[in-house]
């Protein structure tokens, strides 16, 4: 390979997987990082290079954030996005920290999942200039109608390989996550689909039991979408899918941070049973995220945004997705949970980055990953975003 001789160095204290290193430093370039460490052992072959920002005092550098369950923002719905409303999508999340996201849809007709596909796959041929589409969650139909929050119950339908088959084979490696009711008609055929191919099968609005959630789990089941949110509840004598969750290693848990889906008791629990890569910080975010309140939309489903939650219209007693972003959330996980700053940062970079099975080019700052990367002030605040080795415009204050 040929000698890089240009480049940006990143100053601070830097997040590695070996720890947070003081007075560290980030070498740059090509959309790739080639040093991640000391400073007073930076390599001499690029010390020349200049300085990529001045907030070297106490700021924090860390891996930039993947969120793998996300409904739009600023504006826009995946669900009815064209190549601007991506851009718009990505650029405002970008602007929060993300740096790699799936475009998740809602519970739908097929023809309407059909052009989503179409879209993402469209706009994922050319290069993206914010956070990274790495493909699509498919949040239903497959789901039960017990369950259904704010998915509308219209659409739900029972698990479907044939159609599973032929989106893969018009877009092959699109579809990264599937979120399925595990007792449905079709389900457990539809999991061993899915893991055959790569793709997560995640457990989500569904009224399954313990035993039910476990026999999935048998047959491949490996994460839970929105943990404690539209599932079948613990209980000491029916654990339930919660339980289930809390019980079985094998499956991974996407938690939603904001203090309104989850208490943070409850949160904490769940990371400590859930330590060793199996917590992903989500967003679940929908198109009101980065306005002001007001009345939006969830798929076809009209929601009331208050003090900036976001309620189905029709139904004030179920939570239409959220309007966080990945920063909020990661604060959330240390200032008000407890996790240190290298668990939330797991949570929020590496072990979304397994589960899509990117981890050998992103989710942590280690030389030869791609240069997503974020600085932080001593609040936690986010000061600068970097995504493939370029640094995009300042970002918005959360």
């Amino acid at each position: 390979m040929a000698k890089i001789t240009t480049g940006r160095l990143l100053f601070g204290n830097v997040l590695t997987p070996a720890g947070i290193i003081r007075e560290g430093v980030i070498a740059v370039s090509e959309e790739a990082i080639h040093y991640a460490g000391e400073a007073a052992w930076l390599p001499e072959a690029y010390t020349q290079w200049p300085a990529g920002n001045e907030k070297t005092s106490g700021g924090l550098l860390i891996p930039g954030f993947v969120d793998v369950h996300v409904h739009g923002g600023d504006g826009f719905d995946f669900m009815y996005a064209d190549a601007d409303a991506l851009t718009a999508i990505t650029r405002y999340h970008a602007s929060q920290g993300t740096t790699t996201m799936l475009a998740t849809t809602m519970t739908a007709g097929k023809k309407d999942i059909d052009r989503v596909l179409s879209e993402v796959h469209a706009f994922r041929s050319a290069p993206m200039p914010y956070a990274q589409l790495a493909g699509v969650h498919l949040e239903g139909p497959f789901i039960s109608p017990k369950w259904s929050g704010a998915q509308n119950p219209e659409h739900i339908v029972p698990a479907n390989v044939e159609w599973l088959e032929q989106w893969e084979t018009l877009y092959p490696g699109l579809i990264r996550q599937v979120t399925i009711a595990p007792e449905g008609e079709g389900a457990l055929r539809a999991i061993t689909w899915l893991r055959k191919h790569g793709v997560t099968a995640a457990l989500g609005h569904t009224n399954a039991s313990f035993e039910e959630v476990i026999a999935a789990a048998d047959a491949g089941l490996n994460q839970a979408v929105h943990m404690f949110n539209a599932m079948t509840p613990l209980h000491h004598r029916k654990p339930g899918a919660a339980g289930a969750i809390l019980f079985d290693a094998r499956i991974r848990a996407e938690i939603i941070a904001d203090g309104i889906h989850v208490h943070p008791a409850a949160i904490s629990v769940l990371a400590r049973l859930k330590k060793e890569g199996n917590l992903l910080l989500i967003t679940d975010a929908m198109s009101a995220t980065g306005l002001s309140d007001g009345e939006y939309t969830i798929g076809d489903l009209p929601v009331l945004v208050r003090d900036g939650v976001a309620r189905l219209k029709e139904n004030p007693e179920a939570l239409a997705g959220s309007t966080l972003t990945m920063i909020r959330g990661f604060r959330y996980l240390v200032q008000e949970v407890g996790l240190t700053l290298e668990e939330a940062s797991r949570a929020a970079s590496l072990t979304p980055a397994q589960a899509l099975g990117l981890e050998r080019t992103i989710g942590t700052l280690e030389a030869g990953k791609r240069g997503d990367i974020l600085l932080l002030d001593n609040e936690l605040n986010l000061q600068e975003v970097w995504i493939n080795g370029r640094k995009i415009a300042d970002p918005q204050m959360p």
